[in-house]
């Protein structure tokens, strides 16, 4: 049994910290928040409650292999209702609801998008088989450069795309530019352009049409909550409102945390689930690091941003569970938040309405609507707080010429911004990158920061900004990948004793 700190309850920590405390280790959770999840949690606005981040769930097999590695069935903890139509994306007057339903989504493209159909069966026969290809790559860890050198590497490239784009990809399947849009805008879950994102990633649309969307009822938040009860079920110990103020190390080899109370936390390992950024820049002592110390970690690609708006609306909307509005030039419109830093005129929208499937977020009758934009990150210097209300007014102006919510401003009982500036002010998220490190070629397996931390020993990453990247489902891929490789470190010896040999510091029962 080893003493092992995570440091971080957001998805990837809670997963890692399952799977190691049901493997029978001494687990300790450190959260700076006062609630699990992270990203991942539950924001609460009086009596409305709402999904901070993630507003649904794909791939769930990734989650329940977590759950079934830690002795436990997902589906015990939480319900998950499958979201059909996937979603309703609007373009102008042309509404399009796509769903796992083959035959109904063709025909729906057919009389919206004439001339399509064989192309979204095309899409959906080839992208299944580069699925089978890449699911492989997701799987293992790379922190070698041999690596690459794999039998799985060597089957998947001839279907990687990886030189393509995913607009690029999409347009030879489609040839109505609004059905490329329809199939491309999932490159903004990784925060990129689909201009500028790897074409493997038209996996994420597929995944979508061929595995569906779910809701867990009470929020995607209910999954972290879940987690949460495995931990302690095992006998792990989560400490809420325990911000780490540094990881503690010597000789090259993570030793333990030093909590912001003064307080130190031995440690035969240690679990990164904090926001890459924010880590390496803050949690460690930089003359310990080489790879990624701040000067070097400010050359890395970031993700674009997210403008959130929480509405507790005092009457039920008639909306869909997921809508996107488009903006008329989308290409436009995502340059201007990647390439030119500065928030559109003619923004695009995303609206999740989860009170009409999942009764357990507001009041009777009432409606918890959650809002997304994306917008720059901070690099591209915009001044927030000026911009916070215009923008405010600009999600209004536009959706209340939506049937159903002319009258929105008047219904809106509660509400809560959070800009860039809050993502790190607030939640310590680097540079207000919502989605962690871009997911450039140059920023992708071997070239992502590794699992097994490089610059520290006995140091591991879990979350968006390791291998395999941003999402749930990868987000509980790294955490699989990362809760093996420390495992195994001790099944060669080569550390087995390393715990007995030195000094372990109690914790005091503080919190």
């Amino acid at each position: 049994m080893k003493k092992i700190v995570v440091v971080g309850a957001g998805p990837g920590g809670l997963a890692a910290a399952m799977q190691l405390s049901a493997a029978g280790h001494h687990v300790t959770v450190f959260e700076k928040q006062g609630q699990l999840g992270g990203r991942t949690s539950k924001l609460t606005l009086g009596d409305y409650q709402f999904d901070l981040g993630p507003t649904f769930y794909m791939m769930p097999e990734v989650l329940e292999e977590a759950f079934e590695r830690s002795g436990r069935n997902l589906h015990h903890y939480v319900n998950m209702k499958e979201v059909d139509p996937l979603y309703t994306l609007k373009f102008g007057d042309v509404s399009f609801s796509p769903s796992r339903n083959v035959e109904e989504t063709r025909a729906q493209i057919e009389r919206l998008f004439p001339g399509n159909g064989e192309g979204y069966q095309r899409f959906l026969a080839l992208e299944e088989k580069k699925f089978e290809r890449v699911t492989a790559l997701l799987k293992q860890p790379f922190t070698r450069f041999r690596d690459f050198f794999t039998k799985e590497m060597i089957l998947a490239l001839p279907r990687l795309n990886a030189f393509d784009t995913v607009y690029g990809r999409l347009s030879t399947y489609f040839t109505d530019e609004r059905l490329k849009w329809a199939f491309s805008f999932q490159a903004k879950y990784l925060g990129m352009s689909a201009w500028d994102c790897p074409g493997t990633f038209t996996i994420l649309s597929f995944l979508e049409h061929y595995h569906g969307l779910f809701h867990p009822i009470g929020g995607v938040n209910q999954v972290c909550e879940a987690m949460g009860r495995v931990v302690r079920e095992y006998g792990g110990e989560i400490y809420l409102n325990t911000p780490v103020k540094q990881v503690l190390v010597e000789n090259g080899s993570a030793h333990g945390v030093l909590l912001e109370s003064g307080e130190k936390i031995a440690a035969d390992d240690v679990v990164i689930n904090a926001d890459f950024g924010y880590a390496a820049s803050h949690l460690f002592d930089q003359s310990n690091l080489k790879k990624y110390k701040k000067e070097k970690l400010a050359k890395k690609k970031l993700s674009l941003s997210t403008f959130m708006l929480y509405l507790g609306v005092d009457k039920p909307l008639d909306l869909p569970h997921h809508m996107v509005f488009f903006s008329e030039n989308y290409q436009k419109n995502v340059e201007d938040i990647t390439k030119r830093g500065i928030v559109s005129e003619d923004l695009s929208i995303y609206v999740h309405n989860p009170s009409k499937l999942d009764p357990t977020l507001a009041p009777k009758g009432k409606s918890s609507l959650y809002i997304l934009v994306p917008v720059p990150n901070l690099d591209a210097g915009i001044d927030w707080e000026t911009v916070k209300p215009k923008l405010r007014k600009q999600i209004l102006d536009r959706l209340v010429k939506e049937s159903g919510l002319e009258d929105l401003r008047e219904h809106v009982e509660v509400e809560k911004i959070i800009s860039p500036l809050e993502w790190e002010q607030d939640y310590h998220v680097y540079r207000g990158a919502t989605f962690n490190l871009g997911h450039q070629l140059k920023q992708m397996m071997y070239f992502r920061p590794h699992n097994k931390f490089d610059d520290v020993d006995h140091c591991f990453l879990v979350g968006g900004g390791t291998h395999p990247g941003s999402g749930l489902p990868t987000i509980f891929q790294s955490a699989i990948i990362s809760t093996d490789l420390l495992q195994q470190q001790y099944s060669s010896g080569a550390d087995a004793s390393r715990s007995d040999q030195e000094e372990v510091i109690p914790m005091k029962e503080t919190v």
